[in-house]
């Protein structure tokens, strides 16, 4: 179960600021400075603010690089909104972290003063832990002395459902009792230079954006302990491959009709949709996909509208979208469906279910579906009852 949430934006610190900043529909992409960002885009979505000695003290930043000052304030601001108990037995909490490379900045810096850093040293050392892809979950695991699970993923687009599909089989199973999910994501001129050349010019992809987005998954139980919200259930998430973009639209219809056969959801009790806003050919699919499945009459989230690209960190944000979105009376009980594909062949989705009085998710959730990607074909009946869910929709 979500029974809490934390964002570090470009509408700021917390929660609430970007809870606010989605329902004015302020978009916080803005001119860069280009004494300070001088790469090849003019506009992009920055943390306001963010300096990390500032925001988190001098002690122990020294050498901190953004992406992980990033993450390490997400958390950060998810103990300071939902309660000091959570650092109290660091035994019990995880962390799921997602990332596309980690910093590129921290890569490639480390990588020219290899080169050109004056001898006999070349490099500083204390900077060489930036450039593995798992230092923002280490040093936020190290700094607030959290002791369960700690594991970073990374899968494009779809990184945000991936990181809360892993983090919600390890809370079921009975591994860990508070888990910590979510992904980041930094701006630099490294990774505006790579975006450039891969061919993402503002207009085609649109501003690139940055931040973290973090979610805390508990039992009921607990969360009643603590007096925390019953925000959403974690219904599931399936998971499907793609040779040719012409092949994404009926990936991810197939992995949104076993999502909903397999949790027993009609496609008209989804309320909410949060599509990842890929522009494009795939972003056509995507939405295509969706209307198949569940129709025009969900209400839409789109935080990437606004907030600009996020890359690996863009699902979190759709799900924090979601969350944010999710207040009003008369959605508590329905659905909201959170969708992603990706350039490189790949498309998925998860199912919440939001509101109080949550039942606990169909066991049968907790398996990842992954066709394509290591799964057997679906037997008959399963490959029936798909056809079903998608013949009802057309029809």
């Amino acid at each position: 179960m979500v029974s809490g949430w934390s964002a570090v934006s470009p509408y700021g610190l917390g929660a609430r600021a970007f809870a606010d900043g989605l329902a004015t529909g302020e978009e916080p992409v803005t001119k860069l400075d280009a004494g300070t960002w001088p790469g090849p885009y003019e506009r992009a979505g920055i943390v306001p603010d963010f300096d990390i000695p500032t925001v988190l003290g001098a002690k122990g930043t020294r050498s901190m690089d953004r992406i992980t000052g990033l993450a390490v304030t997400a958390v950060r601001e998810l103990f300071e909104e939902h309660g000091p108990e959570l650092a109290e037995r660091p035994e019990d909490v995880g962390l799921v972290l997602g990332t596309g490379s980690g910093s590129v900045q921290s890569i490639m810096d480390f990588t020219r003063d290899s080169l050109v850093g004056a001898k006999p040293f070349d490099v500083d050392p204390a900077r060489f832990p930036n450039t593995v892809m798992n230092c923002a979950a280490g040093q936020s695991a190290i700094r607030y002395r959290l002791k369960g699970p700690n594991t970073t993923i990374s899968g494009g687009a779809l990184t945000g459902l991936l990181a809360l599909n892993y983090a919600a089989r390890l809370h079921r199973r009975g591994r860990v009792d508070v888990m910590l999910c979510g992904a980041v994501e930094e701006y630099s001129v490294q990774r505006a230079w790579l975006e450039w050349h891969a061919g993402g010019r503002e207009g085609a992809s649109g501003p690139l954006g940055e931040g973290c987005a973090l979610l805390l998954l508990e039992s009921p139980a607990s969360a009643a302990r603590y007096g925390r919200p019953a925000l959403a259930a974690v219904r599931g998430a399936r998971f499907r491959a793609f040779d040719r973009p012409s092949e994404a639209r009926e990936a991810l219809a197939t992995a949104i009709a076993q999502l909903l056969v397999d949790t027993g959801t009609d496609g008209g009790d989804v309320a909410l949709v949060a599509t990842s806003g890929t522009p494009g050919p795939l972003g056509v699919a995507e939405r295509a996909a969706v209307r198949q499945l569940v129709g025009s009459g969900p209400s839409q989230v789109d935080s990437r509208r606004q907030i600009g690209d996020t890359a690996s960190a863009s699902a979190a944000f759709q799900l924090a979208a979601v969350l944010a979105s999710a207040g009003p009376p008369e959605l508590a009980g329905r659905h909201a469906l959170v969708t992603a594909v990706d350039a490189e062949g790949t498309a998925g989705c998860a199912l919440l279910r939001l509101g109080p009085g949550l039942a606990m998710p169909d066991p049968r959730s907790d398996v990842t579906r992954t066709d394509g990607v290591g799964r057997p074909e679906p037997s008959a009946s399963e490959a029936n009852a798909y056809s079903r869910a998608n013949q009802t929709k057309k029809g």
